[in-house]
């Protein structure tokens, strides 16, 4: 699975004078059961977090406050996902090597989970991930 998989999911987004609401459903927005949510903040403005891929972990990676920079790579091609707003959000398949760059002051990155925390999920060295690929 490559970066074909990967998918710009659009949320739906209830207009409101009073302020405006989306919201998000496993199986019916993003392709998986939601077993864990969390989230990125205080990250210092043109900040980066480093890369990693998961075995059997698949995300959905939305910007609810500020932006940043999702790039994805499959091992054969790099793509740069911005996200700069809340109604919308960048599903991100197993398997697949990924960054957060380019924060904003005061952005705030939401990450949905199909899987439980497990750290043996995570692949952190790019050639080990390069390996595995070959490996499949």
């Amino acid at each position: 699975m490559g970066l074909e998989a990967v998918k710009i999911v659009d949320l739906p987004k209830i207009v409101d004078a009073r302020g405006n609401l989306s919201f998000i459903e496993e199986f019916r927005h993003i392709p998986f059961p939601i077993k864990r949510s969390y989230w990125v903040y205080d990250v210092p403005g043109g900040e980066k977090r480093d890369g990693h891929a998961f075995i059997e972990q698949q995300e959905f990676i939305v910007a609810l406050s500020g932006s940043f920079d999702v790039i994805l790579n499959d091992g054969r091609q790099e793509k740069v996902y911005p996200l700069n707003r809340s109604y919308y959000g960048v599903y991100v398949p197993n398997m697949i090597w990924r960054r957060l760059e380019n924060f904003s002051t005061n952005s705030l990155a939401l990450v949905l989970s199909s899987t439980l925390y497990d750290p043996a999920d995570y692949i952190e060295d790019y050639d080990l991930y390069l390996k595995c690929l070959e490996h499949g």
